[in-house]
């Protein structure tokens, strides 16, 4: 193992060196030698654009205003009127000169592919129209995305490649941060190593993401199935703060049928498998990556092998279930037992699981162990994977909307019209929303206005009412109650921190005993009839996922949430409705197209002082 200081901090490397700089054809340099530079671009050349002016216009016109093809007409229309009694041109003759222009760029390009799927199973007498339909999925080759995040050259301080671990060098302890110091990064490590063949190497962890989002409830309920997908090297901050660490990599298919098909297991099953054969195939070309390495330029000029491995995957409840293929109600990573998830159990695994499919009946595996054996996890056809443990911990599903908005808020309602009656319940809860709305103006703060009751529920809405909500039940609910919400809330802190060390671990194992004391107020009151909830229960993994994952707020759904305004809901906005998938494909690669030429200005230095 290697050990250096850093500040007041102590880093311990693998024992086999990882990461090491290399020549295009993969010898290893020696300490401390420069990287190989590649030939040097003139800080004049602005291809394909013929200059400044015609870079900025296209960045204005598509990706800060969008305008629409026929604004952007008009105002070349009127910058050529301008410009023609100086005998000159405007930057571009219209808005298919344009898109010429930024799809003639060839940084950032990964063009979009596509495949159909087709139900090939029994049928039945009467076919359903759903197994005679074919089902489009759209995707961007996963291994070209994770070059061009490796080789952004404005991720060259946020990045490690190699994993390590960190300490304070006051006392020893231990503390993690982002993705690469947690240990899964470096269990990962040891399996690569055993290969000599991978010594040297930079293990990449490509870290993927999926939800359902709705683009316009008005005009039809149009429903998207995004896939993206980032890498464990750059650090939380870089993922979290939108700065293209974090990419579109697929749309799935989402089969639909009436609702009496909808409710067959023959469907349900189908739509799962489809899933994950659609994971599988979008993957594929990361495969070979992952036990034979390949050499990248990455940001900092250096050349690297590079070993792929599939990382941990960033999904509420729901889409844990469909992932890990369990039954609805039982926990995706351990075998608590579904009606008493907080006693405990082992943790689930790819190999055990198997064992248990080849062994024991179906009904048994579904009833006795949440198990759905009839759909087979993408991650079987990947080395070192294990869908189990690759489920990560979701912050705004599970605690924020979860544990706090829907549970607990929507419990004291629950107790305040139990205890009182429907009227004076209601009154009560009007109390509280005058003291909610009550609340000074104040940095950090948000006001709200007519209290907690309003329709659409953000995350944002959740995050600030926890800050107001225990004075606002103050005297109201029997004081348990209240140490449920601070102990709760307690919790959600600690975990949200960018920091988390071994006295924060024992911090929130404590918040997390007193929570599981004082919640009890709320079933001995009758509100609720016990507390076997997955939401809740995922709280008992969060001190062992920390130290697999590191800080919990690099892998939170609301970070894939963020992006689909970016990759979905605009370029939807933007487009006709009509066919408007393929409009929202194209729009997506010119704007990465776009921020690719950007970041390529900038690193020449061609941007300060441009227009």
């Amino acid at each position: 193992m290697v050990s250096r200081f850093l500040s007041v901090l102590f880093i311990l490397t693998h024992l086999i060196p990882l990461g090491r700089p290399c020549t295009a054809d993969g010898v290893f340099l020696p300490p401390g030698a420069p990287p190989t530079l590649p030939p040097p671009k003139s800080t004049h050349d602005w291809s394909p654009y013929r200059n400044d002016i015609e870079f900025a216009t296209a960045e204005f016109t598509f990706k800060q205003r969008h305008m629409s093809n026929a604004a952007a007409d008009t105002l070349f229309d009127l910058m050529a009127a301008l410009l023609a009694k100086h005998d000159d041109n405007p930057p571009f003759a219209d808005h298919k000169d344009l898109h010429k222009v930024i799809d003639a760029t060839q940084l950032g390009d990964v063009p979009w592919q596509g495949f159909s799927v087709k139900y090939s199973g029994e049928r039945p007498e009467n076919v359903p129209s759903w197994m005679d339909d074919e089902y489009d999925v759209w995707y961007r080759d996963p291994r070209m995305m994770a070059h061009n995040i490796l080789a952004n050259p404005t991720y060259k301080k946020e990045i490690d490649y190699t994993p390590f671990r960190e300490y304070d060098a006051a006392d020893d302890t231990r503390r993690w941060k982002d993705f690469m110091s947690g240990d899964w990064a470096w269990q990962q490590a040891d399996e690569i190593s055993k290969d000599p063949n991978t010594h040297g190497s930079t293990f990449v962890p490509i870290i993927l993401g999926s939800d359902k989002t709705t683009v316009s409830v008005g005009t039809g309920n149009n429903e998207y199935y995004p896939l993206y997908a980032s890498i464990g090297n750059v650090h939380n901050n870089v993922r979290r703060a939108h700065r293209d660490a974090l990419v579109i990599i697929g749309f799935l298919a989402i089969p639909k049928t009436n609702r009496k098909d909808a409710k067959e297991d023959i469907f349900r099953n189908f739509r799962r498998q489809l899933f994950h054969r659609s994971l599988s195939t979008i993957l594929s070309s990361l495969k070979p990556g992952m036990t034979e390495y390949e050499v990248l330029r990455c940001g900092d000029g250096h050349f690297r092998r590079v070993i792929y491995g599939l990382g941990p995957y960033i999904a509420d409840y729901e889409e844990q279930l469909v992932l890990s293929c369990s039954v609805k109600n039982w926990c995706p990573k351990c075998l608590a037992l579904r009606l008493d998830l907080d006693g405990g159990g082992i943790y689930r695994s790819r190999e055990h699981t198997d064992l248990m499919i080849s062994e024991l009946p179906a009904d048994t595996l579904w009833f006795e162990y949440g198990v759905n054996s009839h759909v087979t996890p993408f991650t079987n056809d990947f080395p070192r994977a294990d869908i189990h443990q690759l489920l990560s911990f979701d912050l705004l599903h599970q605690l924020i909307k979860g544990a706090f908005k829907d549970h607990l808020v929507d419990w004291v309602v629950k107790y305040l019209r139990i205890t009182h009656g429907t009227k004076r319940g209601d009154e009560i809860m009007a109390d509280i929303d005058r003291r909610i709305a009550a609340v000074a103006s104040f940095p950090g703060l948000r006001r709200f206005h007519e209290g907690r009751d309003f329709r659409q529920w953000t995350g944002n809405d959740s995050k600030a009412l926890m800050k107001v909500f225990i004075p606002a039940i103050e005297g109201h609910v029997p004081q348990d109650m209240v140490r449920a919400f601070r102990a709760l809330l307690e919790f959600c802190f600690l975990v949200r921190r960018n920091i988390i060390t071994e006295d924060t671990m024992n911090q929130i194992q404590d918040a997390l005993t007193r929570f599981h004391h004082y919640r009890q107020i709320f079933e001995t009151s009758g509100t609720v009839p016990h507390f076997s909830l997955p939401r809740q229960h995922s709280m008992t993994h969060y001190v062992d996922m920390i130290r697999l994952f590191a800080a919990p707020n690099g892998l939170c759904s609301s970070i894939t949430e963020s992006k689909h305004i970016k990759a979905v809901k605009d370029p939807w906005r933007w487009s006709s409705k009509n066919n408007a998938l393929g409009q929202m494909l194209l729009c997506n690669q010119r704007l990465d197209k776009l921020a690719a030429s950007r970041v390529d200005f900038a690193t020449r230095g061609m941007l300060n002082g441009s227009v």
